[in-house]
């Protein structure tokens, strides 16, 4: 039976990091990002399978403008090597951010963009309990389409 674990993203795995988002995504991310992720705790998890490193998640919480008191979880990042799809560790990575996100008994919801032609990505949250909210015209700068999905779920406090 094949081990699935979240780790802690550190200084000393930080490298790991960035070279899973050059291969999984077609944005470039520069180091503020990924400095800021040592400060995001359990909203930042590298995932391994096997002790395979396979997968990564990375967050950042946000106020909720709309609910004083409250903060929101922005998903900025969640992928998979190609090999390690359809294995869990993307599922297994949503329900920690939505378990942590319900723990912290401050967080309305957790919400993310996805590409608008990236229907299997649409379908997996929608599979985790995701909703599309709107359609963000012109939401990426770089890449096509450049529309995005806001994709949402309420935490219930």
């Amino acid at each position: 039976m094949a081990l699935l674990d979240l780790g802690d993203v550190t200084h000393n795995n930080l490298g790991q990091v960035r070279k899973l988002h050059s291969v999984l995504f077609p944005v470039h991310y520069g180091d503020k990002f990924f400095s800021d992720l040592l400060e995001a705790g359990e909203f930042a998890k590298l995932a391994y399978y096997n002790d395979v490193c396979a997968g990564t998640v990375c967050c950042r919480k946000e106020k909720d403008e709309s609910k004083t008191g409250f903060y929101k979880v922005y998903l900025m990042t969640l992928g998979v090597l190609e090999p390690y799809r359809h294995l869990t560790l993307g599922s297994k990575m949503v329900q920690h951010i939505l378990e942590q996100a319900k723990l912290a008994k401050d967080v309305s919801c957790v919400y993310l963009h996805v590409q608008t032609s990236n229907s299997a990505a649409v379908e997996f949250y929608k599979k985790n309990g995701f909703e599309t909210v709107e359609t963000v015209k012109d939401y990426y700068k770089n890449i096509e389409p450049r529309d995005a999905f806001l994709v949402l779920k309420t935490i219930e406090q």
